[in-house]
This record gives C-alpha cells, sequence and structure tokens, in this order.
C-alpha cells in the first residue's frame, strides 16, 4: 500500500479552518453593522434566489445554528483532505452547486440558509464512497461517520423539527450519494501486495510454497520437533523440559487423632 495517498500536510487543518472562519466572519459582519443577509440565501424558483446557491452555505440566521454547523464542517472537511486528497475540491464546488440547485427545485417558498446542505453532501459522500471502496480504512471511516452523525438521516424528512431545511438536507444527501457513485478515487486494494503478488517473486527457496504442490495442494506437512533442552533446578542438576516439573508431598502425622 502507497502510504502517501493518506499523508498528513497543513492543508488538512487550514483548509477546513479557512471555511470556519469565513462563516464566522459573515455572522460577525451581520451583528457588527445590523445587516440581514438571509435574502442572499436560496429561495427555490426564483431568479434572484439562484445567487443563495453559492452564498447560503456561509449564511446563519442565529449562533445557535452557525455554532452546530462549526465542528461537523471542520471535521468533515478535514477527513474529506485527508482521505479523498483528489476529490476535495470536486466533491466541495460541486456539491455546492448540485445540492444548491436542487434544493431550488424542491424546496419550499422560503429562505434557505446555513452549511448543513454542504454537511449533508460530506456525510453522504465519505459514507458511501467508504463502503464502496471496500479498503478498511475507509470503511472504517464510513462506520465512525454514521456513528456520530447517523442521526442526521431524520432531518431529511418534513415537519420533524419546525424552522429548519430539510429540503436542503435532502438535496445534500442525494447529492453526496451522487458523487460517491459517479467520482472515481483510486483502487486502494491494489496497492496492497503480498510478496507471491509481486512481479519479481520467485518462488524456489520460500519454505511455505514448497508444501505446495503443481495444482495449488497442501503436501509435505511438515513434522513435529520435540526439543528437549536441559533446565537448570534449583539444586543444580539438569533436567529435560517433560521433567522440569515434579509434585512431591510430605505427610506429617497428626498427634490430635486418636
Amino acid at each position: 500500500m502507497n502510504e502517501n495517498h493518506f499523508k498528513f500536510s497543513l492543508s488538512v487543518v487550514v483548509l477546513p479552518l479557512l471555511f470556519v472562519l469565513s462563516i464566522w466572519t459573515v455572522y460577525w459582519f451581520e451583528i457588527k453593522f445590523d445587516y440581514n443577509l438571509s435574502e442572499f440565501g436560496v429561495y427555490p424558483r426564483t431568479f434572484e434566489g439562484l445567487r443563495g446557491i453559492i452564498f447560503s452555505p456561509f449564511l446563519h440566521g442565529s449562533i445557535e445554528h452557525l455554532y452546530s454547523n462549526t465542528i461537523p464542517a471542520f471535521l468533515l472537511m478535514a477527513s474529506l483532505r485527508y482521505f479523498y486528497r483528489e476529490n476535495f475540491w470536486k466533491v466541495l464546488i460541486y456539491g455546492i452547486l448540485l445540492s444548491g440547485i436542487l434544493t431550488w427545485l424542491i424546496g419550499r417558498e422560503s429562505y434557505h440558509i446555513g452549511a448543513s446542505g454542504l454537511i449533508y453532501v460530506l456525510v453522504s459522500f465519505m459514507f458511501f464512497k467508504g463502503l464502496r471502496s471496500q479498503y478498511y480504512r475507509l470503511v472504517a471511516l464510513s462506520l465512525v461517520i454514521i456513528m456520530l452523525y447517523g442521526g442526521m438521516i431524520w432531518y431529511v424528512f418534513p415537519d420533524i423539527e419546525e424552522g429548519i431545511s430539510w429540503e436542503g438536507h435532502l438535496a445534500g444527501l442525494l447529492t453526496g450519494f451522487g458523487m460517491a457513485i459517479l467520482f472515481k478515487t483510486p483502487d486502494y486494494k491494489k496497492f496492497l501486495k503480498y510478496d507471491w503478488e509481486q512481479p519479481d517473486y520467485i518462488s524456489e527457496g520460500d519454505k511455505f510454497m514448497e508444501r505446495f504442490d503443481e495444482n495449488g495442494l497442501f503436501v509435505n506437512a511438515p513434522k513435529p520437533e520435540i526439543i528437549e533442552e536441559p533446565i537448570e533446578t534449583n539444586l543444580g542438576q539438569h533436567s529435560t523440559a517433560e521433567e522440569q516439573f515434579r509434585i512431591v508431598y510430605h505427610f506429617k502425622e497428626n498427634s490430635n487423632l486418636e
């Protein structure tokens, strides 16, 4: 396995951090100058609402809304950068655009804002892509994601909680699933090769391969070897491995018995 496919770099931390700082800066701007930018969110089936496809991930309605998206966005983007470095920008850019367009098509007539749509894209992409890869590290990542964020599935259904954009969540989930199928990633299993899979492998001299015949059947089983080594006892004598344990019973007459 070429471990360079999972190599840590500063971008694993810096890029998610820049995104988090950007959404906090936008919210600070709204509070500082008492300006509401929600009208730049996605407003379905209107021409002006199309601008929200790009701007909505950076807009949040409250500090609770912003905080609830900050930690998942940072962790998921860092995981995406580390495990799917080749697909990082494609997943982010296409994820924002496609989930935004889908929200614009199916959403209620209201402003849809927040990074939760992108978060659903990341969760969906890494979960389904990890299972499809069948590589143990990526499958483990999928299991961790489903343990941490599996409860998010309920918020893709309507009327679960008032005030949330279940349409944006559903759009993100479907977008991530589609990209997990369409986007190509390295076949990591091909990088893991045993000695006998190498092109320059020579079976002669391999003690294990000598146990098989030309048909692949196991033959010439090794005979068990019994090695007896002298063991020093506390009496200064030597004994074999079979004689190193000895049980001695001492009987003492009990004068109280009649």
